[in-house]
């Protein structure tokens, strides 16, 4: 799940790793950090994301090595969204979700089908608790729902994500353990991690 806000992104994932009904590990993250101010933050299939996010920090270190400087969000969004499309007809079975901070230092989340398509949305999530967490987040982050709403401060935005984890925790058996959330602003990247229920 990610949150775009007027100076900062937050982006968290949980880190059960499962197979059908089997936990497989209670402890595997699923975020990646891409430049010091932009985070993936993949789900679906363990041996795609390890290849998908090894071959997107590669390319990202290509690119800061060719040019002196990292990639910019939109470069890197740009670049999944290749990646994927390049693999479409052998896809990568990941669901992608890119936060970050944009030129003017402005939050954005990209969200993305299986073969690349992609969109600069406000909030995002991925994954088999996804459809438990929309309602959440249009509830609360959805302009329409609150027109008179002002901007959410990241500490909002930390507490909305921890509530819907805790909240999808409770009703998807693929969501538990515990959740890295990635808090990114001008000052960089902090990573917290806070503990859901490990049934």
């Amino acid at each position: 799940m990610g949150v775009a806000g007027r100076d900062y992104c937050v982006i968290a994932a949980d880190t059960r790793m499962s197979l059908n009904y089997n936990i497989m590990t209670r402890n595997k993250p699923k975020c990646a950090q891409i430049t010091s101010n932009c985070v993936l933050a993949s789900c679906g299939m363990q041996a795609d994301i390890e290849a998908f996010q090894k071959l997107i920090k590669t390319r990202a270190a290509e690119y800061e090595h060719l040019h002196g400087h990292a990639m910019s969000t939109r470069a890197v969004a740009q670049l999944v969204s290749t990646n994927l499309y390049y693999r479409r007809f052998f896809p990568f079975y990941t669901f992608n979700l890119v936060a970050g901070l944009d030129e003017l230092g402005r939050g954005v989340v990209y969200g993305y089908d299986a073969v690349g398509s992609f969109d600069s949305v406000g909030y995002g999530a991925q994954g088999s608790g996804s459809t438990l967490a929309f309602s959440l987040l249009d509830n609360q982050v959805s302009c329409e729902t609150h027109p008179g709403k002002k901007d959410m401060s990241v500490e909002e935005a930390v507490q909305l994500l921890q509530d819907a984890f805790t909240s999808v925790g409770e009703r998807d058996i693929y969501t538990g353990d515990s959740v890295d959330l990635f808090v990114i602003s001008a000052a960089g990247t902090e990573v917290r991690r806070f503990a859901l229920k490990r049934d």
